[in-house]
Formats: C-alpha cells, sequence, structure tokens
C-alpha cells in the first residue's frame, strides 16, 4: 500500500514539476524578457534598444534601467486615450457578448439531452473556419455594396448605404461574433450540472419564475459568467486583427498601438512597457472578478 502511495505521489511530483517547468519557460522567462526591454531605452542598431546591464571595470555590472517608458505612457495623452478606448470597447463588448450568450447557453442547457450536442456544435462550428477568414467575411457583409446595405435598401428600409465598416459598431460587432462561444461555453458547464429542482422548491415557496432566476439560477451561474468574462474581457483588450480590419484607422486600441511601436516605430522599450501594462490591467481585471466571486459565493 506504502508502494502505490508513495509511486502516486512521485507521479504528482512529476506532473506538477513538468507544469511547472513549462510556466517557467514559455510564461515566466517571456515576461522577464519583456520587463526588462521596458526599463531601457530606443536606439538604432540590433538589438533596437540599449542593454539592462552593462559591464565596465567593476566587479559588478551598471544597471542602466529607467522607468521614462511607463512616464511617457502616462503622460501622453495618445496612450492614454488607447487604454481607455480598448478598456470601454473590451468592457463593452464583453457584456453585450453576456447578453447574447446567457439565453443561448440557459436554452442549451435546459434542451432535451440528445440535442444538447448538436446545439453546442453549432455554437462551435465557427472555430472550423480560420478567425481571418471570418473577419474578412465581416468586411464583405459590413461595406458600402455589401449584402447587408444591398439588402435594405432592396426591402426599403434605407436609401443610402449605410457606414457601417471602419465603426466602433462593426468592431463590437466582430468581437462579439468572434469570441461567443467563449462566453457561452463556461455558463453551459455551470448551468448544466445545477440543481434545476431548486426551482421548483422556489416555486413551491412562492418565488414567480423571474424571481427564481434572479435569486437561484443567475447566483449559481456566476462562475460561467464570470470565466466568460475573462475569456472574452482580456483577448478584446489587446486584440489587433478586429479593430484593424473593420474599425478603420479611426479606432485605437492597444494592440494597434503595439504593433505600430513594435513594427513601425521600432520604440521596442516602449511597446514592451505597453505589453507589462496592458498585462496589469488584465491581472487586476481577473483579481477583482475572482474576489467578487469569492465574496457572492460566501454571502449565498
Amino acid at each position: 500500500m506504502s508502494i502505490v502511495a508513495g509511486e502516486g505521489r512521485g507521479m504528482r511530483r512529476i506532473v506538477l514539476g513538468g507544469t511547472a517547468a513549462w510556466l517557467a519557460l514559455f510564461t515566466l522567462a517571456p515576461f522577464l524578457i519583456v520587463l526588462a526591454i521596458s526599463l531601457v531605452e530606443a536606439r538604432f542598431g540590433v538589438p533596437p534598444y540599449t542593454p539592462l546591464f552593462e559591464w565596465g571595470e567593476g566587479l559588478w555590472p551598471a544597471f542602466n534601467g529607467t522607468i521614462a517608458n511607463y512616464l511617457t505612457l502616462a503622460s501622453d495623452p495618445l496612450y492614454l486615450e488607447a487604454f481607455a478606448s480598448s478598456l470601454r470597447i473590451a468592457a463593452t463588448a464583453a457584456l453585450i457578448t453576456l447578453i447574447v450568450a446567457y439565453p443561448m447557453a440557459y436554452a442549451i442547457a435546459r434542451a432535451r439531452p440528445s440535442a444538447r450536442s448538436g446545439l453546442l456544435m453549432l455554437i462551435i462550428l465557427p472555430f472550423w473556419t480560420s478567425f481571418l477568414i471570418r473577419v474578412y467575411a465581416w468586411m464583405e457583409l459590413l461595406n458600402a455594396n455589401g449584402l447587408i446595405n444591398v439588402l435594405l435598401i432592396k426591402l426599403g428600409v434605407i436609401t443610402q448605404p449605410l457606414a457601417l465598416l471602419n465603426t466602433e459598431f462593426a468592431v463590437h460587432l466582430g468581437i462579439v461574433y468572434s469570441y461567443l462561444p467563449f462566453m457561452v461555453l463556461p455558463i453551459y458547464a455551470v448551468l448544466e450540472r445545477m440543481d434545476w429542482t431548486l426551482l421548483e422548491a422556489a416555486e413551491d415557496l412562492g418565488a414567480g419564475p423571474f424571481r427564481a432566476f434572479w435569486r437561484v439560477t443567475l447566483p449559481l451561474s456566476l462562475p460561467g459568467i464570470v470565466a466568460g468574462w475573462l475569456l472574452v474581457f482580456i483577448p478584446a483588450l489587446g486584440e489587433f486583427i478586429i479593430p484593424d480590419l473593420l474599425g478603420g484607422p479611426g479606432t485605437l486600441m492597444l494592440g494597434r498601438v503595439l504593433w505600430t511601436e513594435f513594427f513601425s516605430n521600432h520604440d521596442w522599450p516602449l511597446a514592451s512597457a505597453l505589453a507589462v501594462s496592458l498585462l496589469t490591467i488584465v491581472l487586476m481585471a481577473a483579481a477583482f472578478l475572482y474576489r467578487l466571486l469569492q465574496r457572492g459565493e460566501a454571502a449565498s
């Protein structure tokens, strides 16, 4: 018995050790490299930034770090506007996605078991097509001569094509469409395991359908809502392809600013500082929602 337990502990250590090594190599190490680049200055050359440590005549290397890049981000209106615009668009898109996804997840969870697999397949089906192709398809649908404007004109709803492409509306539409499964699946996973007899008990105690949903179903589905919100909000915050193709030059988001600083301005330190700041915002949002979820579970 002790031999089996020892083998189990040994296997557990191997799995945990391999996971920790993977995270250290492919998550922590790249982040530390980006963090180090964010603390130096840009220059012409290869690499296009000054070294963080420079060996001189002394025993210890000289530290050339600076927080000038972070001060630039905090003082330049362009970057402040990019932060504010990205947070606003990501938050509103995640909220719209939640409003659309929750009824879908609820309907799938309450459907017959034989029909759930087919409904889930319809949710996952868009992932079988390239993300870039799907965004290009929306460009064709939203442009002035696209299917939406042509159909509305033929139906007599409008007389002139609507300006749908190169707007924030198109960006929100693209994000909601692209990340909808990431909101539906976590909520469905929670609702599918819920004990539906609790709703019957609430109705027996005098609660109507809406009150039973508000007091029973919604609180129990909060873990799925938080998980789905993070799965939509985090990638939408740093999204590049959707704002670039559907939003046009007037839509300012962090993903586009990062691309410009890296590949057009060749200012790697400033771009790295922007990436570190973006990661900090994501971690703060995740921590806030996690604490909110913990308080909700404690209160319930």
